[in-house]
């Protein structure tokens, strides 16, 4: 019964009112429903305060709008005017009565029994849920401030990036027509592409430098990416709860974990892609996947798929960049 009452109202939202202690003021807020807590964040989505849904205590029974508080000695409270809101909490705080353990041995057993339910409920389901609801309130500039440290990282282990002034200004152009924040190009990565947070790509020079067709480069981009949907959720999944929890209530990664991450995406194969996704992201960005996967394969065998369900097969492409900037951009790491 527990367990359907929750499911009913996961990640659900609503405005509120929270007051830290008695003499602080009250601030607008956002409540978000969880399995286990109320999370209490602000309007930037930086995370307040976590309340326990077990301890949650209604200081104004049958009042709308209803006030709550952590159970705690603190004087934290939460005024909440949403009707939604309110019935899933009491719905909650019903159950949860429901199941407090009775006198006697049979108490003593049924503490126990919850006890370990909550134990295994905090293993099995919060590190999923905090990974979840911190990739959802990490904003889009945070995602870019990572993928550039992890490139900077990158750096050290792939050559310094190629930075030829005309180079640069081809690059530019090419990271538009791309549609990403920021593409950077190393002198000797062992990864021909990686995708990082918010938009960032690093390429190796070979990608550039040893084709004639600038659609190449822009699958090997492709693929990056659609090979890494979140690259964020893939440092996460890494570095583990504790620096999760950390993103979520500073908003910052340990720069441990920034080296750490990056050794492991050079130290990784190029992440391999189902055709069908693939495919899409050659016709999302408006590039042939023909030259790519000759670039891949010359011979087609194992790449046929790609080449016989290109996009743009008996029509002309867009062009990815012209020639002019194309040449600029393959002497992009010329001494």
């Amino acid at each position: 019964m527990a367990t359907t009452a929750l499911d009913r109202y996961q990640r659900l939202e609503s405005g509120g009112l929270w007051r830290p202690d008695p003499d602080a003021q009250r601030r607008d807020v956002v409540v978000t429903f969880g399995e286990a807590t109320l999370v209490i964040s602000d309007k930037a989505g930086r995370a307040l305060s976590h309340w326990s849904l077990p301890a949650l205590r209604r200081e104004n029974p049958d009042e709308v709008p209803a006030l709550y508080s952590p159970g705690l000695d603190g004087g934290e409270t939460l005024e909440i005017s949403d009707t939604d809101m309110i019935e899933a909490i009491e719905t909650v705080r019903g159950v949860i009565s429901k199941s407090r353990p009775r006198p006697g041995r049979v108490r003593l057993l049924s503490a126990g029994g919850i006890a370990l339910a909550i134990a295994g409920l905090m293993v099995l389901w919060l590190p999923g849920a905090l990974r979840e609801h911190t990739l959802s309130v990490v904003p889009e500039v945070k995602r870019v401030e990572i993928g550039r440290a992890l490139a900077e990282e990158i750096e050290r282990g792939a050559g310094r990036p190629c930075e030829d002034p005309l180079g640069l200004a081809a690059l530019d152009v090419f990271r538009e027509r791309m549609g990403v924040e920021e593409i950077r190009v190393m002198s000797a990565s062992p990864r021909a592409a990686v995708a990082l947070p918010g938009g960032v790509v690093v390429l190796d020079r070979s990608v550039i430098e040893d084709h004639e067709d600038p659609a190449v480069a822009a699958g090997y981009v492709i693929a990056a990416r659609q090979g890494a949907p979140d690259p964020l959720g893939a440092l996460l999944d890494a570095a583990g709860t504790r620096t999760t929890f950390r993103l979520l209530t500073t908003g910052r990664l340990p720069e441990a974990a920034i080296r750490r991450h990056s050794e492991r995406l050079l130290a990784g194969a190029q992440p391999a892609v189902e055709d069908g996704i693939l495919l899409a992201g050659f016709d999302g960005a408006g590039v042939p996947s023909r030259p790519y996967a000759f670039a891949i394969d010359v011979s087609g065998e194992t790449v046929l798929p790609l080449i016989e369900g290109d996009p743009f097969r008996g029509r002309e492409a867009p062009p990815v960049l012209s020639d002019s900037d194309w040449v600029s951009l393959q002497q992009i790491c010329r001494e």
